[in-house]
């Protein structure tokens, strides 16, 4: 088994992170370029991967109380992970991100991980300063 994990310090509100990571039809707007969630009977979704060019059953449970998502392959135990948004002083949030692959073949390497989930966390960074900044109403 390999894992990984980055956090990223965001000036935003928690639930302001979390609502925004928990929104199930913009994921791609934050998630790795490579990886597009399609919304089944939820918790329930499919995960393409453009890297395998492979779609794989998957689970992903939202849990606004405790500001997490965990998500992971449904039919066997390639890979599962967590995002955990925690307040900091001031109204900022810390954001984690951990990835456990334990299936070698799900695992594209730490190089690749550690860029993925950096650029995810700055897209996911973006999503919230645009939805603070230009709330829908």
């Amino acid at each position: 088994m390999t894992e990984y994990e980055r956090s990223r310090t965001m000036p935003a509100q928690p639930e302001h992170v979390f609502d925004q990571a928990a929104i199930v039809g913009q994921l791609d707007s934050w998630l790795p370029e490579a990886l597009h969630v399609e919304p089944e009977e939820l918790p329930a979704v499919t995960v393409h991967e453009d890297r395998t060019d492979e779609d794989t059953p998957a689970v992903l449970s939202a849990r606004r109380e405790q500001m997490r998502l965990e998500w992971g392959t449904r039919d066997h135990g390639g890979y599962a992970g967590w995002l955990q948004v925690a307040g900091l002083d001031g109204g900022a949030s810390e954001v984690t991100v951990h990835l456990s692959f334990f299936d070698a073949g799900h695992d594209p390497g730490e190089r690749a991980v550690a860029d993925a989930l950096d650029s995810s966390l700055r897209r996911l960074e973006e999503q919230v300063r645009l939805r603070v900044e230009h709330p829908a109403g």
